[in-house]
């Protein structure tokens, strides 16, 4: 008798506000390392979002239709590992661009091995030319009236323009 295959789910949490380039460029190969893939969308008290969870998570769902692969966007506002035990994951996934999201990550990772050593980590380097890309940063730019579309879809820059528009530009 042969067992049924086990499927394979992963988790990509993030604040995603609002999702750029690099972030897809992970959930992307992301998506291929699994059977399904969890989108989580967070609150951070240490950030001050832009969007709304709603608002966040309806614009992921946006970006990821067509990505090949069962990708669902949920959100989320727990440990980690309480939520990936909640999906039945078996590992996080996240990206990295530099040596200090390393830093960062790694002591998380540490972290979230000792909480639950079942689930795995695992690390995807952001594609070179997406590597220096932030929300935080795109959020800035936008708010000086700078050009986004090189960070963002057409679609994240209108969502993004029409907020700044809504809030106020900073330095006019």
């Amino acid at each position: 008798m042969t067992a049924a295959p086990q499927h394979r789910t992963g988790v990509y949490p993030g604040t995603f506000d609002p999702v750029t380039l690099g972030h897809m460029d992970i959930i992307r190969r992301g998506a291929k390392l699994v059977d399904r893939l969890v989108i989580g969308v967070t609150t951070n008290p240490s950030k001050s979002p832009m969007f709304s969870v709603e608002e966040r998570m309806a614009m992921v769902r946006r970006e990821v239709e067509g990505i090949e692969g069962e990708i669902r966007v949920v959100s989320f506002d727990s440990l980690l590992m309480d939520f990936a035990e909640r999906e039945d994951a078996s590992i996080i996934v996240r990206g990295l661009r530099a040596v200090a999201d390393f830093e960062y990550e790694y002591q998380m990772a540490g972290m979230n091995q000792a909480i639950n050593p079942r689930i795995e980590t695992v690390f995807l380097m952001a594609d070179v030319c997406l590597q220096p890309i932030a929300s935080r940063l795109v959020k800035e730019i936008a708010m000086y009236g700078g050009e986004i579309r090189k960070f963002v879809t057409p679609a994240v820059k209108a969502d993004v323009t029409a907020r700044v528009t809504a809030i106020g530009r900073k330095g006019s």
